[in-house]
């Protein structure tokens, strides 16, 4: 098993940036695919970023439409984190951000993780 726990959230203006970070414990973190959610007051939880390593030390990494070119996700295997990047942040970005693991490959569908953090809280400002 392992667990998940977020930092990094805040507010910021529109236009700015944050940097969210997972840090993994309690088991192998090379093993898991990782990935990031967010759910808005009022609205489902929606998948925003994920990546896995595949073998040596390639990553794969996927994002939602509406992050794309803005947010960049990555992982250190070494020190069990992966973070989040976003750039030209909106005010439709504000959200709880999750962090999330599961086995296997990347995955786009809440559902089939099996691990969340806690969530770290994002507001961005007009």
């Amino acid at each position: 098993q392992v667990q998940l726990e977020e930092s990094g959230g805040g507010l910021v203006q529109a236009g700015g940036s944050l940097r969210l970070s997972c840090l993994a414990s309690g088991d192998t973190f090379s093993r898991y695919a990782m990935g990031w959610f967010r759910q808005a007051p009022g609205k489902e939880r929606e998948f925003v970023a994920a990546i896995r390593w595949n073998s040596g030390t390639t990553f794969y990494d996927i994002y939602a439409a509406s992050v794309k070119d803005r947010f960049t996700v990555s992982r250190d295997n070494a020190q069990n984190t992966m973070d989040l990047q976003m750039n030209s942040l909106r005010p439709e970005d504000t959200a709880v951000y999750y962090c999330a693991a599961k086995l296997g490959g990347n995955s786009k569908d809440r559902r089939s993780y099996d691990h969340w953090g806690q969530g770290t809280q994002v507001t961005v400002s007009s």
